[in-house]
């Protein structure tokens, strides 16, 4: 297990770590019969599922667990109050849950603590990879047990974007608009489905930057904490910091986020 590896990690990480991989062991099982699990929708391509439940029921319980009185922003459940008012988590069990309901492997948990109005750590783990991301403020960005950093590419034609927005009728038009004026300034464009890795893997260094919207707080919680500790440039869609409340973020490298800023925010 991944925990059993991260000695010498401050406990709250470890504590996080924890919860994410004991979700992540369920989602594991629930994909390996993906076929079987009931499923209820809830919108036009926006579907729950029995794992999204059970996902979400063990990480409260174990972080419940390991802090009592923190509260939650949970994708599922809403938001669930606490007596430490300070101290909140922002939840998704299942970022992916389209691809993991036609069994691809591009989904994972996202967990992060906001502190007051700062994001202060962050976990994204893709239980089907174990590949683990995790951030802590001040201490930078690790895949695994590995520090990681945003690419160093400084021009848009090498540059592979991801363009992330949820599948809902406008959000499909606004994801041909970005794309279209892309086209022909980067090396590629990548839409994976899952918002919470494709901000991972722009700190990871695999994606040199993302442009996302119509997101919510735990699309973007622990992604916006990973990309700044891997050395990263962020901003909403109109080039602030109100990322969470917007529902929007660009993020990129400092060599590319001026020019994808003039492309895509204008």
């Amino acid at each position: 297990m991944l925990t059993a590896r991260l000695t010498g990690r401050s406990a709250l990480v470890n504590v996080m770590i924890s919860a994410t991989e004991k979700a992540g062991r369920a989602l594991t099982r629930d994909f390996g019969e993906v076929e079987q699990l009931q499923v209820s929708r809830k919108g036009l391509g926006d579907f729950v599922s029995t794992a999204d439940h059970r996902a979400e029921k063990i990480l409260i319980q174990e972080l419940s667990k390991a802090r009592p009185g923190y509260s939650f922003l949970l994708e599922e459940s809403g938001a669930i109050a606490g007596t430490d008012p300070e101290h909140c988590w922002i939840v998704d069990p299942l970022d992916g849950t389209l691809n993991f309901l036609h069994g691809i492997p591009q989904f994972c948990v996202s967990l992060a603590l906001k502190k007051g109005e700062e994001i202060i750590a962050g976990v994204v783990y893709n239980p089907i990879l174990d590949e683990l991301y995790w951030t802590e403020k001040g201490k930078g960005t690790f895949l695994n047990q590995r520090r990681v950093r945003v690419s160093g590419r400084r021009h848009l034609d090498e540059a592979l974007v991801a363009i992330g927005t949820p599948y809902r009728h406008q959000a499909e038009t606004d994801a041909i608009n970005y794309t279209s004026r892309l086209a022909g300034k980067v090396a590629g464009m990548r839409r994976f489905g899952s918002a919470a890795l494709d901000l991972a893997y722009v700190a990871a260094g695999k994606f040199d930057g993302c442009f996302a919207t119509d997101l919510k707080s735990w699309d973007l919680a622990a992604g916006i904490l990973m990309i700044k500790e891997s050395g990263g440039y962020i901003s909403d869609a109109k080039g602030g910091q109100d990322i969470l409340n917007s529902g929007t973020i660009l993020a990129a490298n400092d060599h590319l986020f001026d020019p994808l800023s003039k492309i895509l925010i204008g």
